[in-house]
């Protein structure tokens, strides 16, 4: 099934591009605040009548490795004290940067319709794998129980707000889950032996699952590439098998050249360690170059 076009409303609230952005989808009756913690205090967040909401929030903010970002996924009924809390409260969190709140402004949303949209972020983003949770998202989460009309309702409010989502900048919740256009040929990166096959798509550099890692990594590799490569082990998108590591899912990084220190254990120009058939490089296949 093709994706849908659509299109995005962003409202610069107080002029600063940078500040508090309202942001509205065609044909829906959500609406989206995004706004950088430094601007909570300013009227102009402050006093907006959507936080009086009941809403789903996220929270983002930089690593301690300061590669990429983490997350945190709440709730609120409303959402504004829960907001202020994580600001300078007793659930205060002193690892978020911005956040990004969603409300509706037809028919109101309930406490039971924002459970469920805050469980099915949280199962998402772990299933993705892409940005580490909050300690107080890794508990399980449980579905409220909703009406059949209600529960098809917030499915389709939480399709919208997916959409929405990596035109905000969060890439959270997606999932590599479509084969690579024609466009895009599937290359192979490989090491002593292990190969790894993936290939460039919107997503990012996709890693296919099944490909093969370096189960031991060089002293010199990058400090950050060490950390994220552990990160996935955590994860379990590289889990362990004999003498190498394999990848238990298609997994999208941010570039070729960390899907190729990831799988080489060491760093790598991603550019000419990914390959096709024919053994041209990622580079040159970029140029056009025949060579």
């Amino acid at each position: 099934m093709s994706a849908i076009p659509f299109s995005l409303r962003i409202f610069v609230a107080d002029g600063d591009p940078d500040g508090l952005r309202i942001v509205e989808r065609s044909n829906w009756v959500g609406r989206a605040l995004v706004f950088p913690r430094a601007a909570w205090a300013q009227p102009s967040v402050a006093n907006r009548p959507e936080l009086q909401q009941t809403g789903v929030y996220l929270l983002l903010g930089p690593r301690e490795d300061g590669e990429g970002d983490r997350l945190y996924i709440g709730e609120g009924d409303p959402i504004k004290p829960r907001l202020a809390s994580h600001h300078s409260g007793t659930a205060q969190k002193d690892f978020w940067t911005r956040a990004i709140c969603f409300v509706s402004m037809g028919q109101a949303l309930n406490k039971a319709h924002v459970q469920f949209l805050e469980a099915n972020l949280i199962r998402l983003a772990k299933q993705a794998k892409r940005v580490p949770l909050d300690v107080e998202n890794k508990k399980n989460e449980t579905e409220p129980t909703l009406s059949e009309a209600d529960r098809a309702d917030m499915q389709v409010f939480l399709a919208h707000m997916l959409g929405m989502l990596p035109v905000l900048g969060v890439h959270a919740f997606e999932q590599p889950t479509q084969a690579p256009a024609a466009a895009a040929p599937e290359l192979t990166c490989k090491g002593k032996g292990i190969v790894a096959r993936g290939y460039e798509s919107t997503q990012g550099f996709v890693v296919k699952a099944g490909s093969l890692a370096m189960a031991q990594t060089v002293p010199s590799m990058a400090p950050s590439m060490l950390a994220r490569r552990q990160e996935l082990i955590d994860l379990g998108v590289l889990a362990q098998q004999g003498a190498a590591y394999v990848f238990t899912q298609d997994y999208a990084f941010s570039s070729p050249s960390t899907a190729a220190c990831v799988v080489l254990g060491r760093n790598a120009n991603g550019r000419m360690e990914w390959k096709d058939a024919q053994g041209r490089a990622l580079k040159a296949l970029q140029e056009n170059d025949p060579a």
